[in-house]
């Protein structure tokens, strides 16, 4: 296969992660959520609460930093500014480096100048979500809605703040799936067949 990369922007319980770890083993390509691109992204020194809280799109105020070994401008008095470009240049270098799957992190949008790149957003109803968020975290249906409303809150922030457009938007897209349709794996199916056709 040539040099590919699918970024999958997800609704919190409609399977995108799943989705997208299948699309990668079958394919032998690699596989970066959430969590593994946070663990890239701590090593250059931003901690889990700075993270954290330009997840929730909030703007963290502080002294003037330095990044050393980057080409951008090295001061940020708005240390959220520095998360969103030590984000970007890793989802880039990761993109550049080999073909793979990327979960979330704005990777759509990051990647938005790549031919090579298929961006897919995955969602499904409400009560599908809920009864996923329920299997997965062994919850009560009224904490699943919560967790739900919570990251789809947070998730929205975050990539309003980035891109200054919504995370749905058709138009930041190639696909938008309903993984309720055809199930995790008919989904993870379905897109590999297109991505086989380009």
């Amino acid at each position: 296969m040539e040099h590919r990369v699918i970024s999958i922007g997800c609704e919190y319980g409609s399977g995108g992660p799943a989705v997208g770890k299948l699309i990668a083993e079958d394919l032998g390509i690699e596989y970066y959520d959430r969590d593994l691109i946070d663990q890239i992204i701590e090593r250059t020194g931003v901690s889990q609460q700075l993270l954290d809280m330009a997840d929730a799109g909030i703007d963290v105020k502080g002294r003037n930093r330095s990044l050393s070994n980057t080409a951008a401008p090295t001061k940020y008095t708005n240390l959220t500014d520095r998360v969103v470009y030590i984000q970007t240049q890793v989802v880039k270098k990761l993109a550049e480096r080999s073909s793979c799957v990327i979960i979330g992190r704005c990777a759509d949008y990051i990647l938005r100048d790549r031919k090579d790149c298929l961006n897919i957003f995955i969602y499904a109803p409400e009560e599908v979500r809920i009864q996923t968020v329920r299997e997965v975290k062994g919850c009560t249906e009224e904490a699943a809605r919560k967790l739900i409303q919570e990251n789809d809150a947070m998730n929205h922030a975050r990539y309003k703040q980035m891109t200054g457009t919504y995370r749905g938007d058709r138009h930041n897209r190639h696909m938008l799936i309903d993984s309720s349709y055809l199930g995790i794996e008919g989904t993870a199916k379905y897109i590999e067949s297109l991505i086989a056709l380009k």
